[in-house]
């Protein structure tokens, strides 16, 4: 069975190349000064009552298309006013359909915190993830050494930027250092792309308290958010949900109506 992680990532390392080439590192740095900070992901989950991470995202790999035609100026706007905590803007071009100027367009529509949802593999990143809007940057344990994960999270903190470090198992529990603000446990094994619910449940006591937990992928019912706060959970990225309806933004106000 191919691994389609191995496959994104070999993907991301050669597109990482090619940007560096358009536009060098030294280049990104001189932009920094121009940058306002936005707020704080961290705290914007930390204080919401429903926790609900909004992503825009218009293909996965495991189902292609889910709104081939979704357009930032439409969903970004609503998802803001119908309460959602953050968005979450996929950037990833070859697999999800996006792109680093869906991220940088979102931050006109809307002050709600963004993550740059991507596979980080470069410092290079993290300075196009800031120069674009971001409030916080994605880790993913099984794409990285927890050398990495480390590296990538002092540099992220130097930027200003808040760390949401994934995870999928207890062996990538090893990857969260003082440097992370948020644990996400993603309920999708990214290798297989096979969904569980049930993992964010297994894995809710064993991360520390000290970090806001979220959980990522496969939440579609008002009850399972609600089952998941009892756990400990502060957050909730969903995607999926809202993005395979017409309108993601008012399907968004529905499901969290249903929390109430």
């Amino acid at each position: 069975m191919i691994n389609i992680l191995d496959k994104i990532i070999a993907n991301k390392r050669l597109e990482v190349e090619r940007h560096k080439k358009e536009t060098s590192i030294n280049e990104l740095e001189k932009r920094l000064s121009t940058i306002t900070t936005p707020a704080s992901f961290k705290e914007a989950i930390k204080n919401s009552r429903t926790g609900i991470i909004a992503e825009f995202k218009r293909r996965s790999p495991s189902r292609d298309w889910i709104f081939k035609d979704a357009k930032i100026e439409d969903v970004i706007p609503l998802y803001s006013q119908n309460g959602a905590s953050a968005i979450s803007v996929l950037t990833d071009m070859d697999f999800f359909g996006g792109e680093l100027a869906d991220l940088e367009l979102a931050g006109s529509f809307t002050k709600t915190p963004l993550l740059r949802k991507d596979f980080v593999v470069d410092e290079y990143q993290l300075y196009q993830a800031k120069i674009s809007g971001a409030s916080a940057i994605l880790l993913i344990a099984s794409a990285l050494t927890i050398d990495e994960t480390k590296q990538l999270a002092k540099k992220a903190k130097e930027l200003n930027l808040d760390v949401l470090l994934e995870i999928h198992n207890k062996q990538e529990l090893h990857h969260i250092n003082d440097k992370v603000d948020v644990v996400g446990v993603n309920n999708r094994n990214l290798g297989t792309f096979v969904t569980d619910i049930q993992i964010s449940f297994d894995l809710a006591n064993k991360i520390p308290d000290d970090f806001i937990k979220i959980s990522e992928s496969g939440i579609s019912q008002p009850q399972t958010v609600i089952d998941l706060q009892q756990a400990g959970y502060k957050g909730f990225l969903m995607g999926e949900n809202f993005m395979k309806t017409s309108n993601p933004g008012k399907a968004l106000e529905d499901f969290i109506n249903q929390l109430a």
